[in-house]
């Protein structure tokens, strides 16, 4: 019976590298999808040039991502002239 966590191939290794780094993704959420520690991912991502900047473009890319609906929603109740003071307790 095999022990401790599988290893990751050189194709699963290029795939979470772009999805984090396009996409964004969480390093906790791809390790759960993997099958390995997170930390296996955080040790990956610091071997490779520029580690620590990609996890912080991957943050900033999820809290653009966030204020962009935040921003489209007040626009869209703009639009339709609702009171955004009520709404969101103003």
């Amino acid at each position: 019976m095999p022990r401790g966590y599988p290893s990751l191939t050189a194709e699963q290794r290029q795939t979470i590298m772009s999805r984090i780094k396009e996409k964004g993704e969480k390093v906790p959420d791809l390790a759960k999808e993997y099958g390995v520690k997170p930390q296996n991912i955080y040790s990956m991502l610091s071997s490779t040039t520029g580690g620590s900047s990609t996890l912080e473009i991957s943050k900033l890319k999820r809290e653009r991502d966030a204020l962009l609906q935040i921003v489209g929603k007040l626009i869209v109740d703009q639009k339709l002239g609702k009171k955004i003071i009520n709404r969101y307790g103003g």
